[in-house]
């Protein structure tokens, strides 16, 4: 696809230590810890609630003394309340015990930083908040940034998003532990998920002069008085961590729309719960009081965790392959995200496949996908899309239309690994279980090399048959009969699929669990729009400086005899192809024939399922000098490989057409026999023939 563009509106993205160098602002006072009108009410509510003097109600008789009774101390932590599908908190009861490591000097490091049940009942996890976070908080006198010191087993519970470095311990957040020296991690706690916690771990073993280093490290952040009150908080066992505020083009694009400018503030359910007037609420980071509770993850998960990372240090013959696998909302894609990140503890990267095409991962919906995963998920799918290694459009948020071309499609994009990977693969499937939706669970099983399914429920009514190599061996697929015959021969020949796997069955306590989320962000429509928003945000330059809506960047132009137009979904008769395609969402794929054209534009007359390299939005078409003018992120070395541009049933948020400035996107009005397109964007006309 030959492409021109005459200015160059993108740059490649900076890294987060250059972000992050750049931003040096004044304090901010109590006053202005938010600018939203929400969060200054809720400021001046607190405010003036410490001002006033507690009533005290006295006791008419006098106390009866009470016989003092022997208490057994409790065991564990109490009962969490969490939700699925979403970022939080990876608390634990007890400890995985025994977990080895994979990676060589990793002994010193336990598995995600969790200590023994022993160590945690005498060390018991307590929240920060309220007048903790005075003391153990201090604000950077130069630069907006704070230094927290935490105790071992402590937690922060927190809304918003922040750059976290660990300067001294370790901490924990969502099954990932970041140690002293590594690079700075981004985190993100939107409404739309379940809060992310940090969880201190302290420090290994070895003996260390803890309040001079502590000293010594303090002093290029914080100033002499501020760092005198710290170092008195600094234990053995005690973890220090900076935060930074968190601006990059994904969070200015989206708080760019009215309905989502407090995506990264307390839902209202959560408003009393917030902790105001901290050292951190300057830095877009809002405390939660301890009745709102991160992620708990049950026994049976920490079980599942454990038995999946004693498989990956190499208990098995060639790489560990864990598909995971359960009904709607029962946390699939909390578990996958902690799995991933409890594994990159130990290992550098992580494959995974997708094949959940309504809750995608690391691309907009529709795609079924390939990705290395290098770097750990501390947030929800919108902040982390990411180019795979290999994706085909589907163009549908559900394959019941057509399963077949869901079961091949990832079919080819298992072949386009390299079978000389030895890392573990994580395997994603969708929620449907019930009828031919679990024949196709049945089907994946045997057709991929799998070693472990890990199957999530709920309560203690069966959503579906368990899926145990006992039960497969007679288990009726959509492609496969029993006995279990693989429908693709070539493939068992090369990647020798093990005779059996390790059934885990995952109860999940996830809070929300069997129900669709109603809060405002949190239905699987509004998680679809912002993993969209997420993609589009790439269009932004890393450039500080004011959003820039869709019609005011530089499109590329593309002949339109270079690319063939095709509808995934539907039926689209040809005479109507512009008008269906034109300011639509269209996947930039790679057919692999060559396209050719009789001097018009080429019209695929059914749309085949293949290599895809990205989105763009197709912004206008000019039938007089036979262009198409598309907006995309995607690389244009990689768009010389384009020749086709697929229609789905995936249709561009609403928003990007009715609250960007100018209003509406494209605007048509029919004449006798001809559509002429009146660009909004431009004010160009764009006349196009009824008979093509």
């Amino acid at each position: 696809m030959k492409v021109n563009k005459n200015i160059q509106v993108k740059g490649k993205p900076q890294k987060w230590k250059d972000v992050r160098s750049k931003r040096c602002r004044s304090s901010i006072k109590s006053s202005n810890l938010n600018s939203s009108p929400v969060m200054v009410k809720m400021v001046k509510e607190h405010q003036a609630s410490m001002k006033k003097k507690p009533s005290l109600k006295r006791l008419k008789n006098k106390p009866k003394t009470v016989p003092e009774k022997k208490k057994n101390s409790p065991s564990g932590f109490k009962k969490l309340e969490s939700q699925a599908n979403g970022c939080s908190k990876f608390a634990l009861n007890d400890e995985i015990e025994n977990l080895p490591d994979f990676m060589e000097g990793s002994e010193s490091v336990h598995i995600n930083g969790m200590e023994t049940s022993e160590e945690s009942e005498e060390v018991p996890g307590s929240r920060l908040e309220g007048e903790a976070l005075h003391h153990c908080a201090q604000r950077g006198n130069q630069q907006n940034r704070a230094v927290l010191v935490m105790q071992k087993n402590q937690t922060l519970c927190f809304r918003g998003k922040c750059i976290v470095t660990c300067l001294y311990g370790r901490v924990e957040v969502m099954g990932f532990t970041i140690d002293e020296g590594q690079k700075s991690y981004p985190l993100f706690s939107p409404a739309s998920h379940c809060p992310l916690t940090l969880r201190a771990l302290g420090h290994t073993d070895y003996v260390r002069d803890d309040r001079t280093e502590a000293s010594n490290i303090l002093e290029d952040y914080l100033s002499a008085a501020s760092r005198k009150k710290l170092v008195k908080k600094v234990t053995p066992t005690s973890s220090i961590i900076l935060l930074e505020p968190l601006e990059t083009p994904l969070t200015h694009f989206l708080s760019s729309f009215t309905h989502l400018s407090e995506l990264f503030s307390p839902p209202v359910s959560e408003l009393m719960s917030a902790v105001l007037d901290t050292p951190l609420n300057g830095l877009g980071v809002i405390p939660l009081a301890s009745n709102i509770e991160g992620l708990k993850i049950s026994r049976s998960c920490r079980d599942a965790l454990g038995t999946v990372i004693n498989a990956c240090k190499g208990d098995i013959d060639g790489c560990a392959v864990i598909l995971v696998c359960g009904v709607k909302n029962v946390g699939k894609s909390t578990f996958i995200r902690i799995l991933i990140n409890t594994l990159l503890n130990h290992t550098s990267n992580v494959d995974y496949l997708e094949g959940d095409l309504g809750q995608t991962e690391f691309t907009p919906p529709g795609c079924l996908s390939l990705s290395t995963v290098k770097e750990p998920l501390l947030g929800p799918p919108f902040t982390h899309q990411v180019t795979p290694d290999h994706m085909i459009y589907y163009g549908q948020s559900s394959c019941e239309t057509d399963l077949d071309g869901y079961l091949e499609s990832l079919k080819s994009l298992w072949r386009r690994r390299p079978q000389s990977r030895e890392i573990p693969v994580i395997i994603n499937t969708m929620g449907w279980v019930k009828g031919l939706g679990f024949q196709l669970l049945v089907d994946l099983i045997r057709f991929l090399p799998v070693t472990h399914v890990v199957q999530l429920s709920h309560g203690v009514s069966t959503q579906c048959s368990s899926l145990t190599p006992d039960f497969l061996r007679m288990a009726q697929g959509y492609q496969t009969h029993p006995p279990s015959q693989t429908a693709l021969d070539e493939l068992t020949e090369r990647h020798c699929p093990p005779k059996t796997y390790t059934h885990l069955n995952v109860q999940s306590e996830f809070r929300g669990v069997a129900r669709q989320g109603t809060a405002k962000h949190q239905r699987s429509n509004e998680q679809r729009e912002l993993s969209l928003l997420g993609y589009l945000s790439q269009l932004q330059s890393d450039d500080p400086g004011p959003v820039r809506p869709l019609h005011t960047l530089t499109p590329y132009q593309v002949p339109s005899t270079a690319v063939a137009l095709g509808v995934i979904h539907c039926e689209v008769a040809p005479s109507h192809m512009f008008y269906a395609i034109n300011a639509s969402l269209v996947g930039l794929c790679c057919l692999a024939e060559k396209v050719t054209s009789k001097g018009g534009p080429v019209i695929l007359s059914q749309a085949t399922l293949c290599p895809c390299v990205g989105f763009g939005v197709l912004r206008g078409i000019d039938t007089a000098r036979g262009l198409y003018f598309l907006l995309t992120p995607v690389d244009p070395s990689v768009l010389r490989n384009v020749n086709c541009l697929l229609l789905g049933a995936i249709s561009l948020p609403s928003c990007i057409l009715t609250e960007q400035v100018c209003g509406q996107f494209i605007r048509h009005t029919y004449q006798s026999n001809a559509c002429v397109f009146v660009c909004v964007l431009t004010g160009t006309c764009f006349s196009v023939s009824a008979q093509l």
